[in-house]
């Protein structure tokens, strides 16, 4: 849950009053908060207006005064240092509130619990005790636990060595001179740790060959198919070498357990220390990728290296994307639809599917898409030049009203020569069949032309538009905290880029580039 400072409170409360409570203005002004959060805080405001005590709405654990957070604080010290038993007793807070009670009046006295010993701290205090060099206690104490916990791992891991002992032993209990006779105690001695020696190796063995299958599964993943069993020579060697830093294992002696030869192994290690021939390589792939916002794939990273004079195979490209984890985001989430029922007549649909223009400025198609964030909704008009995929002109706006649409369309027109008169196709949404549209049209000597009812394949170089531009900028992106004319800006920046530059597979440069090749631009 987003916390907010009490300034950053009181702004959105002045907004929220000054817009006569409109939360949506708020919101779409600030980026923040929720509706629900805002109405609290205005109910905490109007408190303090009418009380003159500072309101506490919004702010956590306000509910305890001093005295109740000091009393159980020391309730905690005072009996045991057990949380579940000052909860119990006093009938609050929670655990978490109450640790951080403890560490704001009384830091370093909360108790902690231990995490688990290591198994090498246990085999050492078992060697220690069962070899008389330690009693339980003071094995404890080294260790920090109790002596009780001692013995039971003397117990867990001794138990056939202690059972051998006992046998040899007990025969003799009436014969005192075999009991404190020091060469059998010695000889017990020796016994035991032979005992312990072997339990340890065996523990070491089946350590090596967990940490084996833990990292072939690593390195195969999860993928359908993998199988840990079939690793190549260098993941055996990269296995090997891991491990053998990992557990301080000689690294030889792990060569059968993983089932490679010593020379293969040998081998695989001297190519892995040669340098990376990818590396100069992958470091200008990752900045074309960064200078694209992370929304080129890997021909158009080809084709921007090789505008640069880098002449690499796009194949190797995308080996390196997919292995580094370069991926463009993919799109997602339903779209904006403009159409409300038929409105009188409607014109034909004079493209029927063909978006291919000799020239610029003889087809252009339209449509208005939406864009939803946390601040609110915002909507995007553009027109699109058939000929190329230019955007020849676009309005922003938070609503898909009459006036976004006829303000592209005038921007458009306002870029045509003498004598150029495009048709221009829309779907059938209620913005492209108003008069304002329709007079627009007929002053700049427009041809009108609709899709078919509810078919979006009839406007698919519009549609095609808008799915290259929320996959590029929009989708799998956070824009909590931004504001309504924030995106705005950013949206706008990015139909820049998209006409100025950014690489069109088909040129390998960009439409403004190649236009101004052409001789098209001036």
């Amino acid at each position: 849950m987003a916390k907010y400072t009490r300034e950053q409170r009181q702004r959105a409360v002045e907004l929220y009053v000054k817009y006569e409570c409109c939360a949506a203005d708020v919101i779409r002004e600030l980026g923040y908060p929720s509706r629900e959060a805002l109405r609290m805080w205005h109910r905490g405001w109007l408190d303090e207006q009418e009380t003159g005590v500072s309101s506490q709405r919004g702010e956590r654990y306000a509910r305890y005064t001093e005295e109740q957070k000091r009393a159980a604080v020391d309730h905690y010290l005072t009996h045991g240092r057990r949380a579940s038993r000052t909860m119990r007793q006093m009938g609050y807070p929670s655990k978490e509130v109450l640790a951080s009670w403890i560490d704001e009046l009384a830091p370093g006295e909360r108790r902690i619990r231990r995490g688990p010993v290591p198994g090498e701290l246990k085999r050492d205090a078992v060697l220690k005790v069962a070899s008389g060099e330690l009693s339980s206690r003071e094995a404890a104490e080294a260790v920090g636990v109790d002596s009780s916990v001692v013995r039971n791992w003397k117990r867990q891991l001794l138990g056939d060595a202690k059972g051998l002992m006992v046998a040899k032993r007990e025969p003799e209990r009436g014969d005192s001179s075999q009991q404190d006779n020091p060469d059998a105690l010695r000889g017990e001695i020796a016994t035991l740790r032979a005992d312990l020696e072997r339990l340890r190796a065996e523990q070491r063995a089946m350590e090596i060959r967990l940490a084996i299958m833990k990292g072939a599964a690593e390195l195969v993943g999860k993928e359908p198919g993998a199988d840990p069993d079939n690793l190549t020579s260098r993941e055996k060697t990269t296995l090997i070498k891991d491990i053998s830093e990992t557990l301080g294992v000689n690294a030889e002696s792990l060569l059968k357990e993983v089932g490679i030869a010593r020379s293969t192994y040998y081998y695989q290690l001297k190519a892995m220390r040669r340098p990376d021939k990818n590396a100069n390589l992958l470091s200008l792939v990752r900045e074309a990728f960064g200078n694209s916002r992370r929304r080129y794939g890997y021909k158009r990273i080809h084709l921007e290296l090789k505008s640069a004079g880098i002449i690499v195979s796009a194949k190797r490209i995308m080996r390196l994307m997919t292995s580094h984890g370069m991926v463009p985001v993919l799109k997602s989430a339903k779209r904006y639809s403009s159409y409300k029922g038929e409105i009188g007549g409607a014109p034909a649909n004079l493209v029927n599917r063909d978006f291919h223009a000799t020239a610029p400025n003889r087809l252009w198609v339209t449509d208005i898409t939406e864009f939803s964030i946390p601040a609110g909704k915002v909507y995007l008009s553009p027109v699109i030049d058939c000929h190329d995929g230019m955007p020849v002109a676009w309005t922003i706006g938070t609503s898909p009203n009459a006036a976004l649409a006829n303000g592209m369309l005038r921007d458009a027109c306002a870029t045509l020569k003498p004598g150029e008169t495009p048709i221009i196709h829309s779907d059938r949404g209620c913005h492209y069949r108003w008069p304002e549209w329709i007079r627009i049209c007929t002053e700049h000597g427009l041809t009108r032309s609709m899709s078919a009812k509810g078919c979006s394949p009839d406007n698919a170089a519009a549609e095609g538009f808008f799915g290259r531009l929320k996959q590029e900028f929009f989708h799998k992106r956070s824009f909590r905290g931004v504001t309504i004319d924030e995106f705005t800006a950013m949206l706008d920046e990015y139909m820049v880029w998209y006409r100025d530059k950014r690489i069109k597979t088909e040129y390998g440069m960009s439409i403004m580039d190649k236009r101004i090749q052409l001789g098209l631009v001036a």
